[in-house]
């Protein structure tokens, strides 16, 4: 702000005496200070509100930079998520042509495939009864 030296304000407040005189210079100091003060708040004022407004830019700055970061992630995501999805793809549909030239050649039908023998029958009490009256 204004720079005023010990000499300057001297300097100031003896010609103030002279031009004012006595009686009316404490009320003009009065004046001069509440003056001051509200040039001082006023400046204070401007200053903070430049601040705010500095640092609202920056936050808004860092945001961007923040969904910038995030969407670059996010188009890396899918690249690599594509990547992997092509060869699966590949493998599953190598999977259904195998299996269909396999089924194919084999020609599985379930009324031509041999029937199992199926195992013996437990035995009944009668055999062992035959077994027991024996001894």
């Amino acid at each position: 702000m204004i720079e005023i030296s010990f000499g300057k304000l001297l300097l100031l407040a003896l010609i103030a005496l002279i031009v004012l005189g006595p009686e009316k210079l404490p009320g003009a100091a009065r004046t001069a200070g509440a003056l001051l003060r509200r040039v001082r708040s006023g400046w204070d004022s401007v200053r903070a509100e430049v601040e705010r407004e500095l640092e609202v830019e920056e936050i808004r700055r860092a945001a961007r930079e923040a969904a910038a970061r995030a969407e670059a992630a996010q188009d890396e995501f899918k690249e690599s998520l594509q990547q992997v999805r092509e060869p699966m793809k590949d493998a599953a549909e190598a999977l259904k042509s195998a299996g269909a030239s396999a089924a194919a050649a084999a020609e599985i039908r379930p009324e031509a495939q041999p029937s199992l023998p199926l195992a013996d029958p437990p035995a009944t009490g009668d055999a062992e009864e035959s077994t027991r009256g024996d001894h």
